[in-house]
């Protein structure tokens, strides 16, 4: 399926965090050390995907409740910035690379899902363009460091999907997340505001702007946690909250929904929110960021 030893390099590393695996080693253990853990494992998480400097200590809040014992395999859903898709993409790639060390793609899930006929393919230059996977990268690796060589990795590039499509997808990788050694990882920011951004959404009686884009981004959080993914697209209709993560959102909460039917309990949580900025007048602008994990009794 791909070319024997082929590397995604780690083309972010340098800008959007450390190339330097003690420096980063060291700031992942701090931001995680700060952060609280549950008592059981998540079997999925939301966390951001901006730069470190912006989001690392929010992010920890969601890798703090990842379990290594348990774990055997992470799923990465990360959206496409750069390249329009109306499906979901596999690397070409064997390797990701990370300043921490190497990982593994599990080319035994890659075949099954590339047998769907549902999958595209994204190029190593898609691939390496793209942040949204790249920043859980050193995320995955350091809470994972202790089975460094038991583990693998399931990249999944999330097009624009239609809700049809957020079903379809959802309901195939249920079977996945319903088995207790895989973790997914949903990448996601959430509200873009400012003109830079094209969203301007602003709800006076919540006061400045900033406490404005707060109650609109835990609103949508708060509809995340019910577990209905109806509710969650007529909130983006509505509101049309610029969540970068939206559609890996849909898929994680039609799987959830698809595996409730079973009567599998679960419920998520979300554990951190954060902003780059606080915006207060309409020239300035920021990113939302927010942590959360999905757990299954």
């Amino acid at each position: 399926m791909s070319k024997p030893g082929l590397y995604r390099e780690a083309s972010h590393s340098g800008s959007w965090y450390s190339a330097s695996g003690s420096q980063l080693n060291a700031q992942l253990e701090d931001w995680l050390s700060k952060a609280n853990s549950k008592r059981r494992p998540a079997r999925a998480i939301i966390a951001p995907h901006a730069g470190y400097s912006y989001c690392g200590a929010c992010a920890a809040h969601a890798y703090k409740q990842v379990d290594p014992t348990v774990t055997r395999r992470v799923f990465i859903l990360g959206p496409s910035h750069h390249v329009h898709l109306t499906c979901c993409a596999l690397s070409s790639a064997e390797i990701y690379r990370t300043p921490l060390y190497d990982m593994r793609i599990d080319q035994k899930v890659y075949a099954e899902l590339w047998k769907t006929g549902l999958f595209d393919r994204m190029n190593i230059k898609t691939d390496e363009d793209e942040h949204s996977i790249e920043m859980h990268l050193p995320y995955t690796a350091k809470a994972m460091e202790s089975r460094k060589d038991d583990f693998s990795i399931v990249p999944i590039l999330v097009g624009a999907l239609s809700e049809n499509k957020e079903h379809e997808y959802g309901k195939l990788l249920s079977k996945y997340l319903a088995d207790p050694s895989n973790l997914f990882v949903i990448s996601s920011d959430f509200c873009h505001w400012g003109n830079r951004f094209h969203y301007t959404y602003y709800d006076e009686s919540q006061g400045e702007i900033y406490r404005s884009i707060e109650h609109l981004d835990k609103m949508g959080m708060g509809i995340i946690e019910q577990l209905d993914p109806p509710s969650f697209s007529n909130y983006i209709k509505k509101y049309r909250n610029t969540i970068c993560g939206r559609h890996p959102i849909g898929v994680l909460l039609n799987a959830v929904a698809e595996l409730r039917k079973s009567g599998l309990d679960m419920n998520f949580s979300f554990l951190n929110y954060a902003q780059s900025g606080q915006c207060r007048n309409w020239e300035q602008s920021s990113v939302s960021y927010a942590a959360g994990a999905l757990y299954v009794h």
